[in-house]
């Protein structure tokens, strides 16, 4: 974040960032929006708290106190974390950042948290859409972000066992740049891909933009090394075991509550040098849905097979004559793709699909959604400017529910919106992902909101969504972390049972209670810090 050409307040780069021309351009499409955009408030115009913190000297070189680095570092990407920054309402900054360059400063930093009761709040490139990066409130004494993003390297990479060992302040694109000279690649590229780390898709179990087989980050650990206020964890490189609970499943997922990620061995593959995709129109989404699941299980396994409904095809330019659309795509380092590729167009086709040949729309189809994906968090951005409500959140079901689910988001939601807004929302639906026995639903919900009162409606509606996803079984989050916003739903979700576990563990490796405090478990008991502040 201590690049000056990234966006303090919103998604991505600043150049990037939708003009207010653009802008209001933009909300023609919905009637009911602010006649202006929000400016953008300038880093010297925002009233800080003062820091509460001071480094020692052995540490004052690591840690800034800068507001334009506590601004960029206060919040994640969530719509609330986008309004709030544009009102400038940033009341819980973290007191100083750190920007450790190796794991002897995380110890360093570690301690002397531990010793002070200084929360800490491990981040990579803040995209988190949760609240997982924002502290909230507690009896400590300030807050650091500890910004690993120093921590950049491929360290080694091994051919014979096709793995790489790999830093987790690693950003995706520098992460394939180091590994494209050895002909790899870890196949893993999220939409936050640009913006994010390995360490944070590690810590939030992160999906990928690959639909079907290896879909989450999960799928490519070998072994990770972990600090803790406890000490330091490092994992056996095996590539599989048997010998009881695995300790990379207990960090997989922790978003900073357990340890700070410095490393892992990852599993590369070989690049692709074969692809390709087309798309497949349905008049019914549910016939859509039945072509999904057979595809997914038919041991195809797609690159992409992405079920967009007639408002997401309409939104991203993929269709507009009210049909749904399956983007799919095959691709491979070794042979040819086409048969393959054939094969899902044919199952989808005894699925009521109506295909045309390659080269025509079809391929403008698969090209406008791939544009829309990248562009959309822009998009997003733009409209919460002009107060648009947007709120995404995804989840995961069995097939036999999936249509249930998604008529009940349509229809139980649509009335939920409409009651707290007084606005008729847009409501989208895309499967991310696909699975033999389930799919990923990703929701889009598109509404005008009260100026002044954008995030207060936000939250009704995000807690609608989630009492609905709980109330038909279906997962709090596929892929997006639990962070502070799930909090209510993971809690009901979880077995209690766990619950007490996860504290344990946390009480063992963080005694007082200093990482990511209030993320997926709340600690009941803390050990004393060791010694007052200096």
């Amino acid at each position: 974040m201590n690049d000056p050409a990234r966006s303090w307040w919103g998604w991505g780069r600043r150049h990037d960032a939708l003009s207010d021309a653009e802008c209001v351009e933009l909300a023609h499409l919905l009637p009911g929006l602010a006649e202006t955009p929000l400016p953008v408030p300038d880093v010297s115009d925002l009233h800080l708290p003062t820091p509460r913190l001071r480094a020692p000297t052995s540490l004052e070189h690591l840690c800034s106190a800068d507001p334009a680095d506590r601004a960029a570092h206060t919040f994640g990407q969530a719509y609330r974390d986008v309004v709030r920054a544009l009102y400038g309402q940033l009341s819980t900054p973290p007191d100083l950042v750190a920007y450790p360059r190796g794991e002897f400063d995380i110890v360093e930093l570690l301690d002397w948290a531990m010793s002070n009761s200084i929360a800490v709040i491990p981040y990579g490139g803040g995209s988190s859409v949760v609240g997982g990066v924002e502290y909230r409130g507690g009896d400590h004494r300030g807050t650091l972000s500890l910004d690993l993003t120093s921590l950049g390297e491929v360290l080694e990479v091994d051919p014979v066992n096709r793995a790489a060992r790999i830093q987790a302040g690693t950003f995706g694109p520098a992460l394939e740049d180091q590994l494209r000279p050895h002909g790899y690649t870890l196949r893993h590229f999220p939409q936050s891909f640009e913006f994010s780390t390995l360490g944070g898709w590690l810590a939030t179990r992160a999906a990928g933009h690959y639909a079907t087989l290896h879909t989450h980050i999960d799928d490519f650990v070998e072994s990770l090394r972990v600090l803790t206020p406890a000490g330091t964890a490092e994992s056996l490189r095996l590539p599989s075991s048997g010998a009881g609970p695995s300790p990379d499943r207990m960090f997989l997922g922790s978003e900073g509550t357990l340890g700070v990620i410095t490393e892992a061995w990852m599993r590369v593959q070989d690049r692709p040098r074969y692809t390709a995709s087309t798309s497949v129109s349905f008049t019914a989404f549910g016939d859509a849905l039945d072509a999904a699941r057979a595809i997914a299980q038919s041991g195809l396994y797609p690159s992409n097979c992405r079920l967009l409904d007639p408002g997401e095809a309409l939104l991203s330019g993929a269709a507009g004559g009210g049909e749904s659309v399956l983007v799919l795509g095959f691709e491979s380092a070794h042979f040819p793709v086409d048969d393959q590729l054939a094969h899902a167009v044919e199952l989808a086709r005894q699925h009521g699909g109506h295909h045309r040949p390659s080269g025509d729309s079809t391929d403008d189809a698969v090209r406008s959604w791939r544009s829309a994906f990248l562009r959309m968090p822009y998009q997003r951005d733009g409209l919460a400017r002009m107060s648009a409500i947007v709120e995404t959140f995804e989840t995961s079901c069995t097939w036999d529910r999936a249509l249930r689910l998604y008529e009940a988001i349509q229809q139980e939601l649509g009335a939920a919106v409409t009651g707290i807004t007084g606005a008729t929302p847009t409501i989208n639906c895309r499967l991310t992902h696909v699975y033999p026995d389930g799919a990923a639903p990703y929701f889009t919900v598109i509404v005008p909101g009260r100026r002044g009162s954008e995030v207060a409606q936000w939250d009704e509606i995000k807690a609608a969504a989630g009492e609905i996803l709980h109330s038909h079984r279906a997962s709090i989050t596929h892929h997006h972390a639990v962070g502070r916003d799930h909090r209510p739903w993971y809690d009901r979700q979880r077995p209690e049972l766990f619950a007490s576990v996860l504290r344990a563990a946390k009480h063992t490796l963080d005694p007082h209670g200093i990482l990511n405090p209030g993320v997926l478990v709340d600690q009941t008991e803390r050990t004393p810090p060791r010694a007052e502040p200096s």
